[in-house]
């Protein structure tokens, strides 16, 4: 017992002086199934990242037996590839569907407490964080000193969802939702308290689901319409630093730009999403805010930060097996 107490008092003694340097690189991805032989784990700790983020389906767990769920979560973080990772950086993330129990699923979800633990276990979250007194798994951490600090807020698109609307028409999963909600009362209060008083230099918003791209019809921020110009509104109100989201979900790579009037700032959307698999063939998917080009090899996503004179450019890269390059986006705030 004192032996592990003394571990954790010194991880978390590793883990405060890592904070407190500026991030210069921060690495992310999601849908990694456990089973999977042939992970990307070694090729992303060969990028010597800063911090890692988990953007949801982080095991494929996809039941109501929280055993079964634990032992999906046991079997990933054994695995002596994602231990090297762990060695490297701290980890941190939210959830999305498969990894919260079951698939495309919201707040009627009745184990979503009982998830909610093993996935900040799993995350190696502290027993007496904030994050575990309220209902829902969002969060927030702050990285880097004053004048090279990175704010990560981390959402939680499950535990508060309305219900989606299956479409009738071939080819399309979901309609809109008009009225529907994602983040519920509480959450949206939290997060605007979060981004009006957010000092960052670099705000990050996690979001398991797309929120910029809108013209498939998977899951999406987009079949929330109201919910979704919200957080467009809300950024508006309280006009945090240099931000812009980070999501997965979708089983490929891309990124997202769009102008806002009244935003200093273009807004951008980086997805990375297959960590272990992707799209069985390539097919076009319109998405009228992609720049640059659709990926469907497996992939993470890499953000490269450089710090000049405070002001933080960014490359946003999309990568892969065997550290293939899959695309390079440069940002400019």
């Amino acid at each position: 017992m004192i032996r592990t107490i003394t571990i954790l008092f010194f991880a978390s003694l590793a883990a405060q002086a890592q904070s407190s340097k500026p991030l210069q690189t921060i690495a992310f991805g999601s849908c990694s199934h456990e089973t999977d032989t042939l992970q990307l784990w070694d090729e992303i700790a060969a990028q010597k990242p800063n911090l890692w983020i988990w953007m949801g389906d982080n095991i494929y767990g996809d039941t109501h037996d929280m055993k079964v769920l634990k032992e999906k979560y046991d079997i990933q973080k054994a695995r002596p590839d994602y231990q090297r990772l762990l060695k490297t950086c701290p980890v941190i993330g939210t959830w999305d569907d498969h990894d919260y129990g079951i698939n495309d699923g919201g707040k009627f979800f009745p184990k979503k407490e009982q998830s909610k633990k093993l996935a900040l276990d799993f995350l190696g979250v502290p027993a007496d964080a904030k994050v575990r007194k309220h209902p829902g798994i969002y969060n927030s951490y702050e990285y880097g000193p004053k004048g090279k600090k990175v704010k990560v807020f981390l959402l939680d698109t499950r535990s508060f969802r309305d219900t989606v609307i299956l479409s009738s028409v071939p080819g399309r999963r979901y309609d809109p939702n008009p009225t529907g909600d994602i983040l519920g009362e509480q959450q949206w209060k939290w997060l605007e308290k979060e981004l009006k008083n957010t000092d960052a230099d670099l705000n990050i918003i996690v979001s398991s689901i797309q929120f910029l791209a809108n013209d498939h019809y998977w899951e999406k921020w987009g079949n929330f319409p109201a919910a979704r110009q919200r957080m467009i509104d809300l950024l508006l109100k309280t006009k945090p630093h240099n931000t812009f989201f980070i999501s997965g979900d979708r089983h490929i790579g891309e990124v997202s730009r769009t102008t806002i009037t009244g935003l200093p700032y273009a807004l951008y959307d980086f997805t990375s999403s297959g960590l272990t698999h992707t799209w069985e063939e390539a097919r076009d998917e319109k998405n009228s805010l992609r720049i640059g080009q659709l990926i469907v090899q497996k992939n993470y996503g890499v953000i490269r930060i450089s710090w000049n004179e405070n002001l933080p450019n960014l490359e946003m890269e999309i990568r892969g097996y065997n550290n293939n390059l899959w695309q390079s986006i440069p940002v400019r705030f």
